[in-house]
């Protein structure tokens, strides 16, 4: 039993260490997110990906400029570029119908998820997207306006309901 202690000592030590592992609370700036929610008009929980919402408020009236790609100005499929380039890690096509078409797999409205992309028809070619913004929650997407720059709007905004196209979802995002 005196030679086996040694060895139950070593194996209990290298349990705590191995069980402490990978144990650590994600760590969050707090005053970040605090001041995203407070320019995006959205509650931010603890489950909801931090790093889209804090990119996503730094946007926030950023003019619109078409083939823009910049905080000078931006267009939309920019702004989803940027976003998931800078969240994800993930590049996407440089145009709003090649991201509906090559970048992602349908998803009904019902069904969208923070993350996703939401595609608007401009009322002439109903099945070509010439609009794009990311799905942040309860209804809200970010995008770039033409009018009014990188804003949040709501899909139960009479435009965006009647111009409805698709939502998407990027492979490989969770």
């Amino acid at each position: 039993m005196k030679k086996l202690l040694p060895h139950l000592l070593i194996l209990n030590i290298l349990a705590v260490l191995l069980a402490s592992c990978g144990t650590s609370a994600p760590s969050y700036n707090y005053k970040e997110l605090a001041r995203a929610s407070i320019r995006l008009n959205i509650d931010i929980d603890m489950k909801d990906n931090h790093r889209l919402y804090v990119e996503s408020a730094k946007w926030l009236g950023v003019p619109y400029r078409g083939g823009g790609n910049n905080k000078r100005g931006i267009d939309c499929s920019g702004l989803t570029s940027h976003l998931y380039k800078k969240v994800y890690r993930k590049k996407l096509e440089r145009n709003s119908d090649d991201q509906r078409t090559k970048n992602c797999r349908k998803v009904s409205k019902s069904k969208l998820r923070e993350g996703d992309l939401v595609f608007f028809h401009n009322g002439r070619k109903k099945r070509t997207a010439s609009h794009v913004g990311i799905y942040l929650k309860d209804n809200k997407f970010i995008h770039a306006s033409t009018s009014r720059g990188v804003i949040v709007s709501s899909l139960n905004e009479e435009y965006y309901r009647k111009h409805w196209l698709s939502g998407g979802r990027v492979s490989d995002i969770k």
